[in-house]
């Protein structure tokens, strides 16, 4: 089927949600997409940072097809190898100790959620201005952005904003009914908000001194995209729970959260038919064993601090970001990205003004010269 056929198709079959660039992507390879007709293009933004291995990487592709060969998904009636292989893989990587898996991060945020309120008994969450946790009801209402919530009001009762970078904001939010606080380490949706590095320890504080639980959103920021496997181990603190997805699978649709010893679920409390499948489970085991085979966290923070000093040379202002989850401001940001498309550059647009950069880890320093040498043939004309 041709680009144009498939674009006509999409529009008559497909509920009209997404805002799609004029792009028809047909395969992938490391850094690099190719569209249907062959054209290339450096890929800046990894399917929103779902693709921490590259594109097509051999190894997740044989984890996968030895898996579906084998078995997709038996429920979770039944025990399965490869969930437990995962689970105890993040587990050590995480430092905390027990899993729920599901599908998206937006589910993975609905199940922290919900076992910060089980073990607690508390209703209240506390969530920060302009964050985003996904678009189901519950995690829709820890989300900040009116425009996502209003069609879809009423919303869960019990949440409420404070600005994002001030734990004392948080401290002040705290009543005697608060189960939770939840947080992103640097917010990306709402265009790669870094906060200080004291943030995350003083909101750990508080929450210890309230007995309120710290459920940390690492959805983006997770599967070694800021140069740590999780971003709060940049910072040496433990969150009660934490959540992730996107890269987790290298591009599979996956979600977990993880808890503390002693924090868990009873049984029936909840569940995911496709949770913790075979292929998706295979699929993550093989990317987190590529990911510390070829150094791909030391490779993040190389490559990022690098295309950081690439994009301020450019003249970009208010450059950000941690590893390869990197923002910079600029005005008409999606005209930009548009722009960039045209010449075979792959970016983001986020919160209106920032362009943003979640490629591969797998990235070359050769392959981020192209990029700029791209984007700043773009900013001059």
């Amino acid at each position: 089927m041709n680009a144009d056929k498939i674009i006509e198709k999409e529009k008559r079959f497909v509920m009209q949600t997404y805002a799609r660039h004029n792009l028809v992507v047909d395969y992938g390879k490391d850094c690099m997409i190719y569209d249907k007709e062959g054209r290339s293009y450096i890929d800046m933004l990894g399917g929103i940072a779902c693709t921490p291995a590259g594109h097509g990487n051999k190894e997740v592709a044989e984890a996968v097809s030895r898996q579906a060969h084998r078995l997709a998904n038996i429920s979770n009636l039944y025990y399965t190898e490869e969930q437990v292989k995962l689970a105890e893989k993040l587990a050590e990587l995480s430092g905390l100790r027990k899993c729920f898996f599901c599908n998206s991060g937006a589910e993975a945020n609905e199940a922290a959620i919900k076992l910060a309120r089980k073990i607690t008994g508390k209703k209240e969450i506390i969530s920060t201005k302009n964050a985003f946790h996904g678009r189901t009801l519950g995690a829709l209402s820890a989300t900040w952005n009116k425009a996502y919530q209003e069609p879809f009001r009423p919303l869960v009762e019990g949440f409420s904003h404070v600005e994002y970078g001030d734990a004392e904001a948080i401290g002040d939010a705290i009543t005697d009914d608060t189960a939770a606080a939840i947080v992103e380490p640097i917010q990306g949706e709402a265009g790669v908000v870094v906060p200080k590095d004291s943030y995350l320890k003083e909101v750990r504080k508080i929450c210890d001194r309230n007995s309120v639980l710290l459920i940390i959103d690492e959805v983006q920021t997770g599967n070694g995209r800021t140069g740590k496997f999780f971003a709060y181990q940049h910072h040496g603190i433990k969150p009660d729970i934490v959540t992730t997805a996107k890269g987790l699978a290298n591009g599979l649709p996956i979600g977990v959260a993880i808890a503390k010893e002693g924090i868990d679920f009873d049984r029936g409390n909840h569940a995911s038919t496709f949770g913790g499948n075979s292929i998706s489970c295979a699929a993550a085991n093989a990317m987190i064993e590529f990911m510390l085979k070829e150094k791909l966290m030391e490779n993040a923070v190389i490559q990022g601090n690098y295309l950081m000093e690439e994009l301020r040379k450019l003249g970009l202002r208010d450059v950000r970001g941690k590893g390869l989850m990197v923002g910079a401001e600029i005005d008409n940001a999606d005209k930009i990205v548009k722009k960039c498309i045209d010449e075979g550059l792959v970016t983001g647009c986020a919160h209106g003004k920032v362009l943003r950069f979640l490629p591969p880890l797998t990235i070359t320093k050769e392959k981020v010269d192209e990029a700029m040498e791209i984007l700043g043939k773009v900013l001059n004309a």
